[in-house]
């Protein structure tokens, strides 16, 4: 169990080469407007995200795909039908393929690329892991990515960054443990702000992140 754990948070961490640190989920846009500007400030963005948007969306989908006999390609058409943009299907269909490439490279075997929190959960589910200890660290890995995106471009300072990420722990787990009893048909979205900032970013004059 041991093996497992550590190789589920290698796959998961930065130094894994998704170039997760490339993508900003909208938030450049939403931090050029003036719209995050504290730690308490990024702390509510992601907390409605995790809630309402992307998150849980996103750990609803990896539960699934962690189920034995799960159909990954049509979880994963699902996961392409669900994004609100041309950016958004960037972010989640790129680091999905990357993400794929180097776990085929590490293991030797074949592995499907399809968007990211199918192409985990059809890795993870070989894995043995609690489905709740991967849906958290799969979430605790978005929400500390786009942490990193307001550590650098706010800018906000380390210890405030830490912190919010530190506050979110408690809706991680929740969120986590919610999931993984959840089926896709009650997958829903409410982000209204994060699909729009998305879609606004894409018509950025000057942008650092690709989304």
């Amino acid at each position: 169990m041991t093996a497992a754990l550590m190789t589920l948070v290698q796959w998961l961490s930065p130094a894994f080469p998704t170039g997760a640190f490339a993508y900003s989920h909208g938030m450049e846009q939403v931090i050029a407007d003036g719209g995050i500007r504290s730690g308490a400030e990024l702390e509510g963005w992601l907390s409605d995200i995790l809630r309402f948007g992307a998150g849980k969306q996103d750990a609803v989908l990896l539960s699934a795909a962690l189920e034995p006999g799960a159909d990954h390609d049509e979880l994963a058409a699902l996961c392409v039908a669900l994004q609100p943009s041309a950016e958004r299907l960037r972010e989640v269909a790129e680091q999905g393929a990357a993400f794929a490439r180097t776990v085929a490279a590490m293991t030797g075997t074949m592995v499907v690329e399809r968007p990211l929190p199918v192409a985990v959960g059809a890795a993870a589910a070989g894995l043995g892991l609690p489905k709740q200890q991967v849906i958290a660290l799969y979430l605790h890995a978005f929400a500390s990515n786009l942490v990193s995106v307001a550590v650098r471009f706010v800018p906000l300072g380390q210890n405030d960054g830490q912190a919010a990420l530190s506050r979110l722990h408690p809706l991680l787990a929740q969120l986590a443990e919610e999931a993984a009893g959840l089926g896709v048909d009650s997958i829903a979205s409410a982000a209204l702000g994060a699909d729009m900032a998305a879609m606004r970013h894409e018509g950025m004059d000057v942008r650092i992140f690709k989304t």
